[in-house]
């Protein structure tokens, strides 16, 4: 069935002109112009791109509104017959029309083997349709009068919006955050990375252009103990309460610095699209100093521009499936530890998924020193 209003735009990855393996799902946050015109030489798309070009450019700045185009054709990449411009405009080539396929721009008509339906979906900040416009000769002008009503973005959903968090003070002792930022000052953190899948593996991945921030694992069992205690006495019983979920299982005991000389920070993401993260079910972020920086909040793309902060000792909950990002330090240091809690029936999934767990760790930060 086409695409109706209010109906959720489906994830997926596919080859970009910016990277070859995009996740669609972390463009969140703006609104989207999604355009499957499948071929420049088709009818009507030249002047869908003129207009895409010239008309709508100045709109597209990638923090309110960004533009993708889907091209089916190989030689509009061969050939550059479109070129992405940064910030706002990029190509998505689905070549294996897998894209295309799922949207329901290709569908099969008994004798005529493959048809190509080319048209534009407009999503909001929260990747749901507002608008659906077949690329014909009425296009651009419907097009241009969607974009113009627009409200901002913080107004898309017509009410003010809170992200699905839990917000719970009082988890970690003042003595208690303290000595964590002490055990992170003495013995240091090292570089930490994020996960990615390659070739149906997980792999490590440290880029500074996606996050900068310097992690120390603790190894005192006593400090674990006092760790999960206060979890299990405070933090549980209030995830239970609020999501109906019983966590019974931890992942990593870290202390976590973002640094603001280097303007620590994490770029949207989502913390279970691997297969060796997929059993994590919620995100925590315990706050040890949060009185001492500036920058270095929460913020959820899909629900708006507001940022969140837990006070020292707090902390912020929320499902690893929800985009979330670390906005960027610009003042002190921001020290916090970040565990990941789960269930039984999720321990069962990492137990399942450890085979795909490569255990390798890929330096693009090297990668783009090197000359070329």
């Amino acid at each position: 069935m086409p695409f109706l209003v209010g109906d959720p735009a489906p994830w997926f990855k596919c080859e970009c002109t910016t990277n070859p393996n995009y996740n669609f799902d972390t463009v969140a946050g703006r609104y989207i112009i999604l355009s499957f015109f499948g071929s420049t030489t088709l009818p009507q798309v030249p002047a869908l791109l003129q207009f895409i070009y010239q008309d709508l450019r100045p709109r597209l700045d990638d923090s309110h509104m960004c533009f993708f185009g889907v091209s089916i054709d190989p030689q509009d990449k061969e050939q550059k017959r479109v070129t992405q411009v940064i910030p706002g405009i990029r190509f998505f080539w689905d070549f294996n029309l897998e894209v295309s396929k799922r949207y329901g721009a290709i569908g099969v008509v008994e004798g005529a083997g493959l048809t190509f339906q080319p048209f534009t979906l407009v999503l909001d900040p929260n990747l749901r349709v507002l608008a659906n416009i077949p690329i014909n000769e009425n296009h651009n002008l419907i097009l241009d009068n969607v974009v113009k009503s627009l409200p901002p973005i913080d107004d898309y959903a017509q009410v003010p919006l809170t992200a699905p968090i839990l917000i719970v003070p009082r988890v970690f002792e003042p003595e208690f955050c303290r000595e964590l930022i002490r055990l992170y000052q003495t013995h240091g953190g090292r570089e930490s990375g994020f996960m990615r899948e390659k070739e149906g593996r997980t792999i490590g991945v440290q880029d500074y252009s996606f996050k900068r921030r310097k992690d120390y694992e603790i190894e005192s069992e006593e400090i674990k103990a006092h760790f999960r205690a206060c979890l299990v006495r405070r933090l549980v019983p209030e995830i239970a309460k609020a999501f109906n979920f019983h966590a019974t299982r931890i992942e990593r005991y870290i202390v976590a610095c973002y640094e603001g000389e280097v303007g620590g920070f994490f770029r949207p993401h989502r913390d279970n699209t691997t297969k060796g993260t997929a059993h994590r079910r919620f995100a925590v972020t315990i706050n040890l100093n949060a009185e001492e920086y500036e920058g270095g909040d929460l913020r959820f793309p899909e629900y708006g521009s507001r940022t969140y902060r837990a006070p020292t000792g707090g902390c912020v909950v929320f499902s690893c499936s929800v985009l979330h990002e670390a906005t960027p330090v610009t003042k002190g240091v921001r020290y916090a530890t970040l565990p990941f809690l789960y269930d039984e029936a999720a321990a069962k999934i990492r137990e399942m998924n450890r085979q795909f767990l490569a255990g390798e760790i890929v330096d693009l930060n090297q990668q783009k020193a090197m000359p070329t």
